[in-house]
């Protein structure tokens, strides 16, 4: 256990996917409450509950990405709109996967909206963590 201990505090990669896997757990959260709410609370369609849980989300997912997930310092306002630029538009192209798999899934399929949405949210979170890894909080940008 203390080799277990010793090794996540000087592993940065593994405490790195330990924190995305926490926040992005969080961030899925965010996305299930606002998209239940949506639908049960206030009858919203499913585009329009889908659509105003991908926003709440990914405004969760950016603070949190990029403070304590990725610990971006960005140098400059430059780089700093970079960084929110490029994380809104892989975003968008996530939005589009998670649309996309809801309709297939809910419409074309007629499986159960929680279920739907749990197989989705695994599919998002795997594409989202390669996207900032890879193209969003580069050290380039910091």
């Amino acid at each position: 256990m203390k080799q277990l201990i010793k090794r996540l505090k000087e592993d940065q990669k593994l405490q790195e996917i330990i924190a995305y896997l926490f926040f992005g757990g969080m961030t899925t959260v965010v996305n299930f409450i606002t998209f239940f709410l949506a639908r049960r609370l206030f009858g919203w369609n499913l585009v329009i509950s889908n659509t105003l849980s991908w926003i709440f989300s990914v405004l969760f997912a950016f603070a949190t990405n990029k403070k304590w997930v990725f610990k971006s310092k960005t140098t400059s306002s430059r780089h700093f709109f970079s960084e929110l630029s490029k994380f809104f538009f892989y975003r968008i192209v996530s939005f589009g996967i998670d649309m996309g798999c809801m309709l297939l899934f809910v419409d074309a399929i007629d499986m159960k909206e929680f279920w739907a949405k749990l197989i989705t949210q695994i599919i998002i979170v795997i594409a989202n963590y390669v996207f900032s890894k890879f193209f969003i909080f580069t050290q380039k940008n910091t």
